[in-house]
């Protein structure tokens, strides 16, 4: 954290601009070392320089030199960022020339690592910095931005202070017991407390597990035996010729995938080989693959033949497919109908390919089954990774065994352990508390400039 780091910010090729950044105490007088127009060191912070990096006599570039003096920079200290043309060679010209002079190259995510540890932003916000950068779709932008306006953030914050105020009140019910102008705490208020609490923060987790299969995309499997429509449907719904589409069975070998976006949300759609009984050794591994796909999916769509009664195949798959998110689709709906399914299937619809239209109810019912039009429509304040939900599930825990000492009638204070674990375990979640470890294994996903 005393030295000074630099980095290549834009990603490397050809383009109009690249941006090499430097953070550091010596960040402004590096930088001033190949900067001849003017003196970095003596401008104001938050401004922009014309002029040229040089390499000793060597001309570099021609630039423009942002100054921001800390701490009023992204990471609370003194930061350089040199815009100069695009290209690889130029770019690590004054990259190399930055590390000459003085600077570290940076380690990945170790700008934004440098704004947590300087208390410049939490470890929410600094995981919603990657999120914005890796959105594949708008809602995934829209829960990021959030998060790093500091939305989640106070909503654990709020969840702490009302633990602290519970365990404070508690605490001071133990050790001054003869005050009697002291808010009496019981354990039915403590109970009521706890009860309140386990209720939002299950809430938060739930709909937050929903969030991270939107801020991913939703990786849809299309199944079914031959001949059924799958690749038909697949290439509707991605409106283009993806996939094969002939009579004969057995036409799709091998998966086949395509990306859509429903209310803004990522569909990573993928067409498998039909499912059946084969001798021919490439089209078994086709069938094989298929099947390992439906375990890997968020949702299944089991395509049927709505003009045949089910066979073997098609009970096979059903029973597979049973205990996943599915959506029966019984395609070709322009025909006779002699489907005979059995009673209580759930999510069960009808299509066909002729048109765009044909497919409609497909998309309906995706939409329903994720909740795409309720996330578009409201607050985007959700945990949004699996190391959040993970310590907000052991937080929930925490609340379950002070409920259940509270029911086995156990002493005051061994119900107040648990809620201090949960207090401690919220702090997890925005970096109050946290182990270098853990941090170090958090930033090593980033990009190097950021």
């Amino acid at each position: 954290m005393n030295d000074t780091i630099v980095a290549i910010s834009t990603t490397m090729g050809i383009g109009a601009i690249s941006i090499v950044r430097l953070s550091g105490k010596e960040a402004i007088s590096i930088a001033n070392k190949s900067f001849k127009e003017k003196n970095l060191e003596e401008v104001a912070t938050h401004t922009i320089h014309y002029g040229h990096i040089y390499d000793g006599e060597e001309l570099i570039d021609e630039v423009l030199v942002s100054v921001m003096k800390g701490p009023r920079s992204f990471t609370a200290e003194d930061i350089v960022e040199i815009n100069c043309h695009g290209g690889i060679i130029t770019t690590n010209r004054i990259l190399e020339t930055m590390l000459n002079y003085g600077a570290r190259l940076a380690e990945p995510g170790e700008f934004t690592k440098r704004a947590f540890l300087n208390g410049r932003i939490d470890l929410l916000k600094s995981e919603a910095v990657m999120d914005l950068i890796e959105s594949k779709s708008d809602e995934a932008r829209k829960i990021a931005l959030s998060q790093l306006g500091g939305k989640t953030s106070t909503l654990i914050t709020n969840f702490r202070n009302a633990l602290k105020q519970l365990l404070s009140s508690i605490e001071v019910n133990i050790d001054y017991p003869e005050y009697y102008d002291i808010e009496v705490v019981t354990i039915e208020k403590v109970k009521d407390k706890v009860s309140e609490m386990k209720k939002k923060l299950q809430n938060l987790i739930k709909e937050s597990e929903n969030t991270i299969t939107v801020k991913n995309g939703i990786k849809t499997v299309i199944v079914g035996k031959p001949n059924v429509g799958k690749s038909s449907i697949l290439n509707k719904l991605l409106d283009q010729e993806k996939a094969i589409v002939t009579d004969i069975a057995g036409t799709t070998r091998d998966t086949v995938e395509g990306e859509i976006y429903l209310d803004g949300v990522l569909l990573n759609i993928i067409d498998t080989a039909g499912i059946r009984e084969t001798n021919d050794l490439v089209e078994k591994i086709g069938v094989e693959k298929s099947l390992s796909m439906i375990d890997e999916a968020d949702l299944v769509i089991v395509v049927l033949n709505c003009n045949e009664k089910l066979s073997l195949e098609d009970k096979e798959i059903l029973e597979k497919t049973k205990n996943k998110t599915r959506i029966i689709v019984l395609n070709k709906n322009d025909l006779s109908k002699k489907i005979d399914l059995p009673d209580g299937l759930l999510n069960v619809i009808e299509t066909n390919t002729n048109d765009l239209l044909g497919i409609t109810p497909l998309k309906s019912k995706i939409k329903e089954l994720f909740n795409l039009e309720k996330i578009a429509t409201k607050d985007y304040t959700y945990l949004t990774n699996s190391r959040q939900i993970s310590l907000a599930k052991q937080a929930y825990k925490n609340l379950l065994d002070a409920q259940a000492a509270i029911d086995n009638n156990q002493p005051i204070d061994m119900i107040e352990i648990d809620l201090k674990e949960c207090f401690d375990t919220l702090g997890e979640i925005i970096g109050v508390t946290y182990s270098d470890e853990i941090i170090d294994n958090l930033f090593e996903n980033f990009c190097v400039g950021k």
